[in-house]
């Protein structure tokens, strides 16, 4: 897994400085990285990822387009060197991200009420967790993809929070919080099959949904904002 992962999270450093003018608009300190942190806290018997930015975590979120097709996604991500199937997916080959998104043009996350309002369809904008995983896809000025498969693929495996869509992706309704200039998320270890002895680094990205073009994927990183150490190596601490 680390030979994939490596060149991946180099690829992304060097794709870093490039502004697409897809995602451009949304620039800023709001975005770019100045630490991530995951620790285990004993007592929570849970981990807490935290990335802060020199701005406002999580203050700029996406201007919606008002339909799904080219619907703008922004999200602080954190790549991992988890297996797929510490997560709930099957076996298969990529980078486990755990990635921190807003998109008010759709939602995704049918079990979860996020903005508490009795309604479970209206609010993607508030910034929410999912577990993805990530491969290479050129086709993309980010370099990378949501992994996607065939509709009636009987042999892939999915967490049973999936929201439905043919990807490997997971709407776990782990709770995010922003405040300041940080945004965290609260995982319980047996969500991640109690384990604390993986890698991680953090990831600022746009990214988009496509509905209708062949020749790309269904969610694609377009722009890569800010990285942090790059080469997956940020310590783990134990509270």
């Amino acid at each position: 897994m680390k030979k994939l992962i490596l060149p991946l999270i180099a690829f992304l450093v060097s794709t870093a400085a490039i502004a697409t003018g897809t995602g451009d608009k949304y620039q800023g300190k709001d975005v770019q990285i100045t630490q991530v942190e995951v620790r285990h806290v004993a007592e929570m018997a849970a981990t807490v990822w935290e990335i802060t930015v020199a701005g406002m975590a999580g203050n700029t979120t996406p201007t919606p387009v008002g339909q799904l097709h080219g619907a703008p996604v922004l999200g602080y991500v954190f790549p991992t060197s988890l297996q797929p199937t510490d997560v709930g997916f099957g076996t298969t080959e990529g980078i486990v991200a755990l990635a921190l998104t807003s998109h008010p043009d759709f939602d995704d996350t049918p079990l979860w009420d996020e903005n508490a309002d009795q309604k479970f369809d209206n609010d993607g904008i508030v910034w929410h967790p999912h577990w993805v995983v990530l491969t290479e896809d050129k086709r993309v000025a980010g370099g990378l993809a949501v992994k996607q498969f065939a509709a009636d693929d009987a042999s892939v495996v999915l967490p049973p929070t999936n929201p439905g869509m043919p990807m490997y992706m997971d709407s776990p309704g782990f709770q995010v919080i922003t405040d300041g200039n940080t945004i965290r998320v609260v995982v319980p270890d047996y969500r991640m099959n109690h384990r604390r002895d993986f890698q991680y680094d953090g990831v600022a990205a746009y990214m988009q949904v496509n509905t209708q073009e062949e020749d790309k994927p269904m969610l694609g990183v377009y722009e890569v904002y800010s990285v942090a150490s790059g080469d997956l190596s940020l310590p783990y601490s134990v509270q």
